[in-house]
């Protein structure tokens, strides 16, 4: 039997002629192949630790520190590597191990009409325990979205909506898209909805205090990375957790004063 030629590895392979750059991968075409490792590695190949093909599986598995990785196009993969694809087959087999589905969706992603599932269509799904983001207000669900699909946490350009928030601008992000809403997001949304449903809390604060906590929060961002698991939204240090509450906060900043003119 003779297997179908795959479109989305064909039209990939097109789509650059020396080089380019998928999420954090960068790969190469070369006379015998095509080489991949980290976009940030330039080094010689020499330098950098090979791999084989079948190996990019555990490798995407895991942070530098040996964490799980649930999400592959969080901004963590491991550096220092690369591996040769001899064939369009292998390199084929390669994205599917550093990211699974991403090859799909970049191809669905360049149709006239992508498969988009917006935020709404997405939860109003759910059911059981994760039916509770459908009572999210759209205003509760644009800072849960700008949390939780930050580039700090997530390479995928994002295409759905809620009413209310632009999809992601493509510049900060990478050529992968995300054409729906994911289960981190859902847990997130989920966390969302139960902590507005509890007591709130009034504190007054100065507008420079509250510059003040938004860098505290930028700080706890940067030293909590990699310190708990990306989906215990439960934990209070949780960093989609802490990217919440800035969106939290950064909604009681008053307007920035128009310049006279």
């Amino acid at each position: 039997m003779v297997a179908l030629p795959n479109p989305a590895r064909a039209a990939l392979v097109a789509a650059f002629d020396r080089e380019i750059v998928l999420a954090e991968v960068l790969i190469t075409r070369h006379e015998h192949g095509f080489d991949l490792r980290h976009h940030l590695d330039r080094a010689p190949a020499e330098a950098l630790r090979e791999l084989s093909i079948s190996d990019l599986g555990p490798l995407a598995q895991t942070t530098t520190a040996g964490r799980f990785r649930p999400n592959k196009a969080a901004p963590n993969l491991q550096r220092g590597w690369h591996a040769m694809a001899r064939s369009e087959d292998d390199l084929e087999a390669a994205l599917c191990h550093l990211y699974p589905g991403a090859l799909a969706d970049w191809f669905a992603g360049r149709q006239p009409a992508p498969p988009v599932t917006h935020f709404r269509e997405f939860v109003n799904r759910q059911t059981g325990l994760y039916r509770v983001p459908q009572l999210l207000s759209d205003e509760l669900a644009t800072r849960t979205i700008r949390a939780g699909c930050a580039a700090r946490f997530c390479l995928r350009d994002r295409r759905w909506t809620v009413a209310g928030l632009a999809p992601d601008d493509s510049v900060s992000k990478s050529l992968i898209p995300c054409l729906e809403p994911c289960a981190l997001l859902l847990d997130l949304a989920r966390r969302a909805q139960l902590l507005a449903q509890g007591e709130p809390v009034k504190i007054a604060l100065a507008a420079a205090d509250l510059d003040s906590l938004l860098h505290a929060l930028d700080v706890a961002l940067e030293q909590t990375a990699g310190e708990v698991r990306e989906g215990d939204t439960g934990a209070s240090q949780n960093p989609r957790r802490l990217a919440l509450v800035r969106e939290h906060l950064r909604s009681l900043k008053p307007p920035s004063p128009t310049p006279a003119g």
